[in-house]
């Protein structure tokens, strides 16, 4: 059970829906704290957590904050300009920033698993805790997308493993205490807080100096970036990859028509098992072997590690198969970076020879500005990308940027590209131009998800 300070009984949550927050609050609730919240919408983690006994109001007023309160939790995308928080620091009520409450619950647990990277956390952590899991360790689970075989986002065991996505959003790993850490790749994002790549890498040398000298340090060594933190590692190191020496390595490779692996794993020169992978790309195998990594130190046995990735289906908006439309198939994707724009592609057009349409959503003014030329050369594996406007998230715009620049650069690379505003713009364009066969994507950090429940729901359109 978290211990924190022992006059700590009651604790409010400002953005308590969010997929980082709400997991806290499931592992507080399941630790006897009497729980509270705002956000602005009832979602399916809200709805979760009122079962689970919260109370949560879907307004940010002042007036839920009061003496009562012993601890105020904030998401990041919280501003001091929030009337709760603002109410919180009227009050002097002690408060703490996700990250920070985050850092405590680990601190609580013998084992605290730490997955990094700019790409595949969500993914590579379900995989490991369903290892976990599945070999019957009763690990408790944070994860940054809903896993079906959760039922959520969040999985609250009496183990005394924790396993948690670690994003180096504002340092925001930098508050963690973990005694295993993974990184999976390094790449240029989150241009907002960083200055630069350089920035980046200095950040992610920081996280894994945080580990303790009995802990373990996971890294890809086949990422340029990533494997610069070597020479930092005071903990003890195990690397992955596929094409350089690793201790880790997918070896004899084969992919099969649906863009889905098999390969030999291998520790060192110790063959351990062959794999099967249920979802597509070769970004995937990098995924799975950071979980095995990570798994086998912890002594799960190769048998738990074969059968799972083989029945692992992906988690929530990660190449999701969504429906039909048309006689097409819906597919919804998370990516909202060029490099997984990119892997993402590559692996659909290994599952088909027709049309592939991407739609999507650029995510925050200032990632589409800094990355801009990258994006535009994201889409080469599409027939057809369509554009639509971008989704601010925490952000206001900031007139230097507009979907139509980069529908423009796209369409100077030599590809076909679209750019549609609304949803209902792209709803009825599709309705004209799809064909049976193709492949349509909706694409995005954002909610252009909606587009394929519209499409899919109603085929009638």
């Amino acid at each position: 059970m978290l211990n924190l300070n022992e006059d700590i009984k009651r604790i409010y949550l400002i953005g308590i829906g969010g997929i980082g927050v709400s997991a806290i609050a499931e592992i507080l609730l399941n630790s006897d704290y009497i729980i509270s919240g705002s956000d602005l919408k009832r979602t399916f983690n809200t709805q979760k957590l009122e079962q689970l006994g919260a109370t949560i109001y879907y307004q940010q007023d002042g007036a839920h904050i009061n003496e009562t309160i012993d601890l105020v939790v904030y998401s990041s995308a919280i501003s001091p300009e929030n009337p709760e928080y603002k109410k919180a620091v009227e009050l002097n009520i002690p408060m703490l920033n996700r990250a920070e409450m985050l850092g405590n619950i680990m601190a609580s647990y013998k084992e605290s698993i730490a997955v990094s990277g700019a790409h595949g956390k969500t993914t590579t952590t379900s995989m490991l805790s369903l290892m976990l899991d599945h070999a019957m360790l009763q690990p408790t689970i944070m994860i940054g997308g809903n896993v079906k075989e959760f039922n959520g986002n969040a999985k609250v065991s009496e183990g005394d493993i924790l396993i948690t996505e670690a994003c180096e959003y504002k340092d925001n790993f930098l508050h963690f205490k973990p005694t295993t850490s993974i990184v999976l790749n390094i790449d240029e994002d989150h241009l907002d807080y960083f200055e630069d790549l350089d920035q980046i890498v200095d950040s992610f040398t920081k996280f894994i100096k945080l580990l303790p000298a009995n802990g373990k340090a996971i890294i890809n060594i086949d990422d340029f970036d990533a494997k610069k933190l070597l020479p930092h590692v005071e903990a003890n190191l195990l690397t992955f990859g596929i094409t350089q020496d690793a201790d880790y390595m997918a070896k004899n490779i084969v992919f099969s028509e649906d863009g889905t692996s098999k390969f030999d794993v291998y520790l060192r020169d110790e063959f351990l098992f062959r794999c099967s992978l249920s979802i597509p790309g070769t970004h995937n195998i990098y995924n799975s072997l950071a979980a095995i990594t990570g798994a086998h130190a912890i002594g799960v046995s190769t048998e738990v590690m074969q059968s799972t990735l083989k029945g692992f289906s992906g988690a929530d908006r990660r190449f999701q198969h969504k429906g039909s439309f048309k006689e097409a198939t819906v597919i919804d994707d998370y990516a909202h970076h060029p490099t997984e724009i990119k892997a993402t592609l590559s692996a659909a057009k290994k599952l088909t020879h027709n049309r592939i349409t991407c739609i999507f959503q650029p995510h925050t003014y200032t990632r589409t500005e800094e990355l801009l030329h990258e994006f535009s050369t994201s889409f080469k594996d599409a027939d057809l990308t369509i554009i639509t406007d971008i989704y601010a998230a925490r952000e206001v715009d900031s007139g230097r940027i507009h979907s139509k620049d980069l529908a423009n650069l796209i369409k100077k690379e030599g590809q076909a590209v679209k750019y549609l505003a609304t949803f209902e713009e792209i709803v009825a364009f599709l309705k004209d131009y799809t064909e049976p066969g193709d492949i349509i994507f909706t694409m995005g950090a954002g909610n252009i998800y909606q587009v394929g429940e519209i499409i899919t729901e109603s085929n009638s359109l």
